[in-house]
């Protein structure tokens, strides 16, 4: 079911955006550059620890924003439209780059097809009708977020469960990497959007992640103890 969700969470948000009135940032660069750069350089600080926690940790930072982020931003007073030109870069530029990461410190079984076909779709032109009444009710996505937290936690906890052989350290470290990485992102993304002018949208952009995405990749691509990780971000 998780790969559907994903899916349904992304199309119902994308199929709301209009290219035309979408305008790349400086903004949006920073984000983009800083969370691929924070995702190398967290691998590399945490692997002569332990490779599972570096792992966990770069999923923390990799995985591009949250579809809910657009919603929880606007009520936060941030600029939608901004966040939703970021939301589509961020997803799109990561479909791309993820594998290739994915496929060097993973299971290499990681493709571009593979994630790509969950953040893609094709819809405006093809059923515009279709595509319109999905874009009068984007706020489904928001809802689908809320099952799928519930549907990747549940997850994630039975995994646990069921294999008591796990470090217990580990897990309590990829908790613990996940709450600063979390911290950190959120207060570095305020600081680059204070930079120009809408602070909650930096900090909800770089914060605020797409965890389902992020347990799905780690538990497909990556040691699946490493989901430990974005579960508790």
């Amino acid at each position: 079911i998780t790969p559907s969700l994903i899916f349904l969470m992304l199309f119902f948000t994308f199929c709301r955006v209009d290219v035309r009135s979408m305008r790349l940032q400086p903004l949006h660069l920073w984000l983009l550059t800083a969370q691929i750069v924070f995702s190398v350089a967290v691998y590399g600080i945490l692997l002569p620890f332990s490779p599972t926690v570096a792992q966990g940790g770069m999923i923390c930072v990799l995985t591009p924003i949250a579809m809910a982020a657009v919603v929880i931003g606007g009520m936060l007073g941030a600029d939608i439209v901004s966040m939703t030109t970021f939301s589509l870069l961020c997803n799109m530029t990561i479909a791309v780059v993820a594998p290739f990461i994915l496929s060097v410190v993973g299971s290499g079984d990681c493709s571009l097809a593979v994630i790509l076909a969950r953040v893609a779709p094709r819809c405006r032109a093809l059923i515009p009708k279709v595509s319109g009444w999905v874009a009068a009710h984007s706020q489904i996505s928001f809802y689908l977020w809320l099952v799928s937290l519930t549907v990747i936690i549940g997850r994630t906890t039975t995994f646990i469960l069921d294999h008591p052989e796990a470090d217990g350290a580990v897990e309590t470290a990829l908790a613990a990497t996940a709450l600063v990485i979390c911290l950190v992102q959120f207060r570095f993304g305020r600081w680059l959007g204070r930079r120009y002018g809408d602070a909650v949208a930096g900090g909800q952009s770089l914060g605020q992640k797409n965890t389902v995405l992020a347990v799905w990749m780690a538990q497909s691509f990556l040691d699946p103890i490493s989901s430990v990780a974005p579960t508790a971000y």
